[in-house]
């Protein structure tokens, strides 16, 4: 019986999940992360950190290392990696499908206004507002030029460099639960949340608890895809995989 290889694009709590969903006498799973976390939870399976340098490197990747079928399974607005990983599976014609979950829904209470990037964003920004920024450190420089503005800067690492803000203070913690995300928008005040479309459980408390607060939330939507093979949970990417790999 030959060995199925599968690579995985990670760095999301669904490919930890899809990791250990996959695992069988007959395969290798590897994950790979961009090592943007300083201590990422532990993953069943191989893990690989770091990028493959484009969509030629991961190609090369592939090949070398005789990759039966790739998973992207990253971050919904990780948009380069993502169009990496598709030109990388047509170049190797390799079985691909890209696991994303569905964006969030707005619901009754909710006060959210959509803009299409950061950018757009950082300009409708109140005067004098006290802003949850629940991004990555590398989305942040879009708001270095409101010098009118407290920016409450949550992140789980902290910053290697300093932050470009005017205003800030830096909160090192993870999402909680919807009554700790309560309490916490409640204790620093805030009065206005920006935040990226993502989906997934993992950080909605925080959606749920300014719902209840009636805390306005900037919703920046998602970017345009391609139109590609995707799938939106475990269970419909791990029936896609179980499918191909029998009729390889």
């Amino acid at each position: 019986m030959s060995e199925h290889i599968i690579l995985i694009l990670g760095g999301t709590a669904e490919s930890s999940k899809l990791a250990s969903r996959l695992q069988a006498p007959d395969r290798r799973v590897i994950s790979s992360l961009a090592g943007r976390t300083l201590a990422p939870a532990e993953i069943e399976g191989e893990v690989r950190v770091g990028g493959f340098g484009g969509s030629k490197g991961l190609a090369n990747y592939l090949s070398l290392e005789k990759i039966t079928l790739m998973i992207d399974a990253t971050h919904p607005f990780a948009t380069q990696i993502s169009d990496n990983a598709i030109n990388a599976a047509i170049a190797a014609n390799l079985p691909f499908v890209r696991l994303e979950r569905p964006p969030w829904q707005a619901k009754p209470g909710d006060k959210w206004t959509l803009v299409g990037s950061l950018q757009q964003a950082a300009e409708i920004i109140p005067s004098k507002a006290r802003v949850l920024l629940a991004l990555g450190k590398q989305h942040i420089s879009a708001f270095s030029e409101r010098n009118n503005v407290l920016f409450i800067v949550r992140m789980i690492d902290p910053p290697e460099t300093p932050l470009d803000l005017v205003d800030f203070e830096l909160e090192l913690s993870k999402p909680g639960t919807v009554e700790r995300e309560t309490h916490f928008l409640d204790t620093k005040k805030i009065s206005h949340i920006v935040c990226r479309n993502s989906g997934g459980k993992a950080s909605y408390a925080k959606i749920r608890a300014a719902r209840d607060l009636g805390i306005p939330v900037i919703m920046v939507e998602r970017p345009l895809r391609p139109k590609i093979h995707t799938l939106p949970d475990i269970e419909s990417v791990t029936h896609f995989v179980e499918e191909t790999l029998n009729l390889l």
